[in-house]
């Protein structure tokens, strides 16, 4: 019997990455169908599906290049590189703050606050090894931040019409305040083509500060760690300008772009699979606060800048 359970399971599993991968669900459906299934079966891949969500996470983003201008995509970059550098800095500063009020043991607190303020799971992927996290931080701190990515890719979109926010104010907020790239891609693909450019550009902006603060925290500990370079994003900037130069190969380009997104909504059904609530008592109250009432202050914070006009492209 457990065995049929276990086969019924994996059949079920591979049923939605397939719907997923088919193109006729969007990101957030597909977030919510692996919720679903990690709260209410045993994931029969956990390891293998956390190591294949990150790469086809990259490879996605890559794909999605194909679809953007270089001009844009320059323009984003850099209006929103000041933004970036200011609030990452904040962010950690505040959530260490939280960590130190909630008593949440230092190494989670430290990857809650880097992976908030940066990038999420790669963030706290890249800096685990350097502080030599325990398996036990590195599950708290990523299960808070999946937890919160799950709620932004739902919500942001709901509270971006509500606030009738331009498509350039959107993909500025979600690139500031949600965690990942793959929900902050998510959202903004539900709202729109410009929000799809700005948000996606802004996040890989800001994810390329996982070296300056790798680099950084690896002096501060006198690690010797190996950092790990984000080289996607070097090839994401060649697939746009590749975009931008080459019109004879837009059919191909644009192939490629479908992929992408494709793969995308793939990679937010596998986050969703990976969540479940052995994970959700694992991360325990204190640190799921932290993580919480920061991400809360970045998205109300940035979001107030931005409808005010102190930041904007």
């Amino acid at each position: 019997m457990a065995r049929d359970t276990g086969e019924v399971e994996k059949n079920l599993f591979f049923l939605g990455i397939i719907l997923a991968a088919s193109g006729l669900i969007s990101p957030p459906i597909a977030l919510a169908m692996g919720l679903l299934f990690g709260f209410t079966l045993q994931h029969p891949y956990q390891a293998d599906g956390r190591k294949l969500s990150k790469f086809l996470l990259e490879v996605s983003v890559v794909g999605l290049g194909f679809g953007m201008s270089l001009h844009q995509v320059v323009q984003a970059g850099r209006s929103g590189f000041v933004y970036t550098t200011v609030s990452i800095a904040a962010a950690i500063a505040v959530g260490l703050a939280l960590g130190q009020l909630f008593r949440v043991d230092r190494g989670a607190s430290f990857l809650i606050a880097t992976g908030t303020a940066i990038c999420g799971g790669s963030a706290i992927a890249a800096l685990g090894p350097i502080i030599d996290a325990t398996e036990e931080e590195m599950a708290v701190s990523l299960g808070t931040v999946f937890v919160l990515n799950s709620v932004a890719l739902l919500a942001f979109p709901a509270v971006g019409w509500a606030l009738h926010l331009t498509q350039e104010q959107f993909g500025l907020w979600a690139a500031l305040a949600i965690h990942d790239t793959s929900s902050v891609v998510g959202a903004t693909a539900k709202y729109g083509a410009i929000a799809l450019t700005v948000g996606t550009t802004v996040k890989l902006a800001r994810a390329l500060w996982i070296v300056p603060v790798s680099v950084a925290t690896a002096i501060a500990r006198k690690s010797k760690a190996k950092i790990r370079w984000p080289w996607f994003i070097l090839f994401f900037c060649l697939a746009a300008v590749a975009n931008t130069y080459l019109s004879g190969m837009h059919t191909v380009f644009q192939s490629c772009y479908r992929l992408g997104t494709q793969g995308l909504t793939v990679t937010l059904y596998l986050i969703g699979a990976g969540i479940s609530m052995p994970m959700l008592k694992k991360v325990g109250v204190r640190p799921l606060l932290q993580g919480v009432l920061l991400w809360i202050i970045v998205a109300v914070t940035s979001l107030e800048l931005i409808r005010l006009g102190w930041i904007k492209l």
